[in-house]
C-alpha cells in the first residue's frame, strides 16, 4: 500500500471530526457534489479538489491553494463516490511527501451492486450526515 491506510467511511468521519488538524478531501466532481450530495457534520468543511480529469499536478496544486502542504503531518482523508479515486488521490498524495494520507473505502456512495445500483454501502448508507445542494 503507498499511502497511510483504507478507513471505513464512520472511522474517516469520527477521525475528521475529532482532530481538528485532520481534513477531508473529496476528489469527486463537481457534478457529484451539486446533485449527489457531501459530507458534513466534520467541524469544519471538505475541501473539494476533483480528480478527473486525472492530472495530479493540478490535483496537488489545488491541495496546496487549500493548506494541504508536504511535511506538515496533517492528516488527509479523501473520500471519492467508490473508493477507487481516492486511492489514487491518496497515493499521488503520499508521493509527493502528504502523509499521512487516507481512502475511505466504500466512498461515499459504495460500488455498483448485481442490479447496476449504488448506496447499499459507503458514507450515506452509513448514515453520516451529509446535505445535497
Amino acid at each position: 500500500m503507498a499511502y497511510a491506510g483504507d478507513l471505513t467511511p464512520r472511522e474517516a468521519f469520527e477521525l475528521v471530526r475529532d482532530d481538528p488538524d485532520a481534513v477531508l478531501v473529496d476528489v469527486r466532481t463537481d457534478a457529484e457534489w451539486r446533485f449527489v450530495g457531501t459530507p458534513t457534520g466534520l467541524g469544519t468543511e471538505p475541501v473539494f479538489a476533483s480528480w478527473l480529469p486525472v492530472d495530479p499536478e493540478r490535483f496537488l496544486t489545488e491541495l496546496s491553494a487549500a493548506g494541504i502542504a508536504p511535511g506538515s503531518g496533517r492528516k488527509v482523508v479523501f473520500l471519492c463516490r467508490s473508493g477507487q479515486r481516492s486511492v489514487a488521490a491518496a497515493e499521488t498524495a503520499t508521493a509527493a511527501g502528504i502523509t499521512p494520507s487516507y481512502n475511505v473505502l466504500e466512498g461515499f456512495e459504495g460500488p455498483l451492486d448485481a442490479d447496476g445500483h449504488r448506496g447499499a454501502v459507503g458514507w450515506r448508507a452509513a448514515g453520516l450526515p451529509w446535505r445535497q445542494s
